[in-house]
């Protein structure tokens, strides 16, 4: 029996953890400094609004631990002794392993901007962030939001829940405009303005201003404007936390580098989740995705290998997920802000400008490469199916009905866009099947 111990309770690590005890009778420890037992990071905002308890955002319960014979500590990781094959941890105990698990995660980004460090200041990664932000927005006026991101319009939805006034600035022409094509970031902005948001675009920060007692009161923009504020929420991205690894003598570059097995350049220390950077990611995917999805198949990935059954990292095909304010979105394949040379966009946005879908596919053979959901869903293993097996644009739209996720009493979208592409294409339309939801005849 081996001694695993796994560095951090994020999804990748428990999930890491969880397949572990699936595959062997290993001794398992983790440790994490944030919180007793693994709850859902993406459930944070929801606390905040009233809507959850922590204990709502944990997915097992306390007894699931002991239960599974996974040990938890909480406390902190000073140091790694490679050598010894021994772990720190600041309360003074050492723990010994066999194979190491480094799951440490994010780190909110700063950009050193003058004042970034006043009371009333701060970014929303980790569970102490959100009982900081309990504190720092308590009995405020007014709010800055900085950043184009899905954390940042969390952060401004979580404020607003409150009724606290918001200035939301981002950088961008259009709400995330680095990931989302200009049709669909215009849309969210639409959203963030429809919900009372005093949204800035293309707008930066240049000074935070305090007060006499260490307090934010207001900030600077990079056209000289102040405005008022109690509360700055600096939320402009991640970096892989890699602190530790670094102080340990592994080789790191923005995050700890890692093969397809996610062992570092000790053998017998892995990391995975937003941490690791893949030296040789696959074919369209990035080294660093700091995503719940990826994070889980790399822990289960982790898992197998340690256990002696080898398997490389295969992340299948892209997905993600968010929600802004009242607009669902999904993204799966290939969607980029711009399309690349030889790729059409598809694109269908109702009258009211708050749902859409776009399906991108290639201009020589047609096959579909990516799907962009605003305000509908669509089913996960259809397009899935549909892109893995080069299905063309046509089979996909005639067939557009098996992929809706909605209820059956709800709208149906899908004769809009089959005649949104009919209309492009003139002289060889596409006729919409009409059994709607239904699985037969596609996974062919």
């Amino acid at each position: 029996m081996q001694q695993i111990v796994i560095v951090g309770n994020g999804i990748a690590g428990i999930t890491a953890a969880r397949f572990i005890r699936k595959l062997s009778d290993h001794s398992i420890t983790v440790i994490s400094a944030e919180t007793d037992h693994f709850f859902s990071r993406t459930a944070l905002m929801y606390i905040y609004m009233g809507h959850m308890t922590y204990e709502h955002t944990k997915p097992y319960e306390n007894g699931f631990w002991p239960k599974n014979r996974i040990d938890l500590v909480r406390d902190y990781v000073e140091k790694i002794d490679k050598a010894s094959k021994k772990i720190a941890l600041r309360s003074g105990k050492a723990l010994s392993y066999d194979h190491l698990i480094l799951a440490t995660g994010s780190q909110s980004n700063t950009f050193g901007w003058p004042g970034q460090n006043l009371k009333g200041v701060q970014g929303l990664y980790s569970y102490q962030d959100l009982e900081l932000m309990e504190a720092n927005t308590e009995n405020i006026s007014r709010a800055v939001v900085l950043g184009g991101g899905l954390i940042g319009v969390e952060m401004a939805e979580m404020l607003h829940s409150r009724h606290i006034p918001v200035t939301y600035l981002i950088r961008e022409k259009g709400f995330s405009s680095h990931f989302l094509p200009p049709e669909e970031a215009n849309m969210v902005s639409r959203e963030i303005r429809d919900h009372g948001i005093d949204l800035h675009e293309k707008r930066e920060l240049a000074e935070i201003l305090g007060d006499e007692n260490g307090q934010v009161r207001g900030i600077i923009t990079n056209d000289g404007a102040e405005i008022p504020c109690q509360f700055v929420g600096l939320t402009v991205g991640v970096h892989p936390n890699i602190d530790l690894a670094k102080a340990s003598g592994l080789e790191t570059d923005k995050g700890i580098l890692v093969n397809q097995h996610f062992q570092t350049s000790h053998p017998d220390i892995y990391a995975v989740g937003d941490c690791a950077e893949l030296k040789d990611p696959p074919e369209g995917r990035r080294p660093i995705e700091p995503i719940w999805y990826t994070g889980r198949i790399q822990g289960k990935t982790v898992a197998h290998n340690i256990c002696g059954q080898p398997v490389a990292y295969d992340p299948g095909i892209w997905f993600n997920s968010a929600k802004f304010f009242d607009i669902e979105y999904q993204v799966y394949g290939d969607i980029k802000p711009k399309p690349e040379a030889g790729v059409r966009s598809l694109y269908w946005e109702d009258s009211a400008g708050k749902r859409s879908i776009r399906i991108n596919y290639r201009g020589d053979d047609e096959r579909v490469i990516g799907f962009n959901l605003m305000g509908i869903r669509y089913r996960q293993e259809v397009c899935e199916h549909w892109i893995k097996n080069n299905s063309g644009i046509r089979q996909v739209l005639e067939n557009l009905g098996a992929a809706n996720f909605d209820p059956e009493f709800f709208r149906q979208y899908e004769a809009d866009i089959v005649a949104e592409f009919n209309r492009q294409n003139e002289g060889n339309p596409v006729t919409l099947k009409r059994k709607r939801g239904l699985f037969a005849g596609i996974f062919r």
